[in-house]
């Protein structure tokens, strides 16, 4: 009688799932993208359709491209003991749990445990560490879900032992597939009399911006949200899916990739003079909640590296934009991020300030020379050791300026080079007519 009661529980449990959780994948001709590494032919295949892995997994990609539905497929095709732990809700004493039973099982029966760590990336260095023997000695081969980049959440040693997959957001088509998939399977709205214009299921993929997840999960607030009409057929229009889906979802990760590669994008867009660019990142990374006091950091410093005495004033603007945003917040400040973007992106660019790393690169090899005597401070040896001896005022001369040599004996310099951008081409000018004297 208990078996029957929790049969019918875990049906029914399965029939009131959300709808991306009904739809996951039995099979793997079921599974949608992802075919550089699970295509035919290609090595994770062959070893999942084998029922044996060999190797340790890291599956690293964003939400909803597959990588919690794939390791549950390798559950099904393995010939090895299956165990799933959630590094969010498991904790010390479930970790040991299970690697004192994969010690036994594997000292009895010679059969390996496969361990699930869904989102890996949250344990720490120790709990990581614990893992480590038992992959190792092959007790445990360990499949470990991340979003996060795994070079830098997880510990080298086991990084070392595993085989890094990469997954990649899917494409339009293939959310289209599987949203089309879940309107004609039995597991989503087959038979309940649903139908959603071709434009809504387009802008719902669109908006899924390749999480497999979201777009199922739009579909179904679009149709269990939306009342049946007199012929008792739900009709999702393209208005119904704007509204399920509210706007487009911003991949974005504040400590992971998307963060790093998305501000490199802005910063490039900024150096490379392309406005529209600069402001369609700038966007993304305000409709995501990035700090808006990092992205100034990153244009100030943008302001001197790449614009530089091309443009002295790019600084004052950047410095008054920052003032602006802590005095007036966002989302009114988004003026002046976009305003600071927009004069940086179009204001005339120069590198020059990175001399003071050609001159540092100089001194690291060369040694530091000794200050000219000319040059020392007069005020303290001036009698005794004549420092300053010989030096010329500038000021006492026509023009404020006259030749004398200011670098140490067997210093060349060189290394500040003007260009002829904006202002500092008359910088450039002006200490080429100083030369010719």
């Amino acid at each position: 009688m208990g078996d029957l009661f929790e049969y019918s529980g875990a049906r029914r449990r399965a029939m009131e799932a959300p709808l991306a959780a009904r739809m996951r994948p039995r099979t793997l001709d079921e599974f949608v993208g992802q075919e550089h590494i699970l295509g035919e032919g290609k090595l994770l295949r062959r070893a999942i359709e084998s029922g044996r892995l060999f190797s340790s997994l890291i599956f690293w990609g964003p939400p909803g491209t597959g990588k919690t539905t794939l390791a549950m497929l390798i559950a099904r095709h393995t010939c090895s003991h299956f165990e799933t732990l959630s590094a969010v809700l498991s904790g010390v004493a479930d970790l040991r749990r299970i690697i004192k039973e994969a010690t036994e099982r594997y000292n009895l029966h010679g059969e390996r445990t496969i361990l699930l760590v869904d989102e890996i990336h949250r344990w720490n260095k120790a709990q990581q560490d614990a893992l480590l023997p038992h992959v190792e000695d092959g007790t445990i081969v360990l499949i470990g879900v991340t979003t996060e980049n795994p070079y830098f959440e997880v510990i080298r040693p086991l990084l070392s032992r595993a085989r890094v997959f990469q997954f990649r957001p899917l494409g339009k088509e293939e959310i289209l597939s599987l949203l089309e998939r879940a309107l004609e399977d039995e597991r989503g709205y087959k038979g309940r009399g649903v139908t959603v214009d071709r434009d809504a299921l387009e802008h719902i993929a669109e908006s899924a911006e390749g999480d497999a997840r979201f777009a199922l999960n739009a579909l179904e607030l679009a149709v269990e949200s939306t009342p049946p009409a007199d012929e008792g057929v739900v009709h999702i229009t393209l208005e119904i899916a704007q509204e399920a889906v509210q706007r487009r979802v911003v991949a974005y990760d504040k400590s992971g990739d998307e963060h790093y590669d998305t501000i490199s994008a802005f910063i490039k867009s900024v150096r490379g003079s392309d406005p529209d660019a600069a402001l369609y990142w700038l966007a993304k990374m305000l409709l995501a909640g990035e700090d808006p006091r990092f992205i100034m950091r990153r244009l100030f410093i943008l302001a001197a590296e790449d614009i530089g005495l091309a443009d002295p004033q790019a600084v004052e603007v950047v410095a008054a934009c920052a003032q602006a945003l802590e005095w007036v917040g966002l989302p009114e400040a988004e003026y002046h991020l976009a305003e600071a973007t927009l004069y940086l992106a179009t204001a005339p660019k120069s590198n020059s300030t990175k001399a003071i790393f050609e001159a540092k690169d100089f001194i690291e090899k060369q040694g530091v020379g000794e200050v000219p005597l000319h040059l020392k401070d007069g005020s303290r040896d001036r009698e005794a050791l004549g420092h300053g001896k010989g030096y010329l005022y500038p000021h006492s001369f026509p023009g404020h300026w006259v030749e004398q040599r200011y670098l140490p004996e067997g210093v060349a310099g060189g290394w500040y080079k003007p260009s002829d951008q904006g202002f500092e081409r008359k910088i450039k000018e002006w200490l080429e007519k100083l030369r010719e004297k």
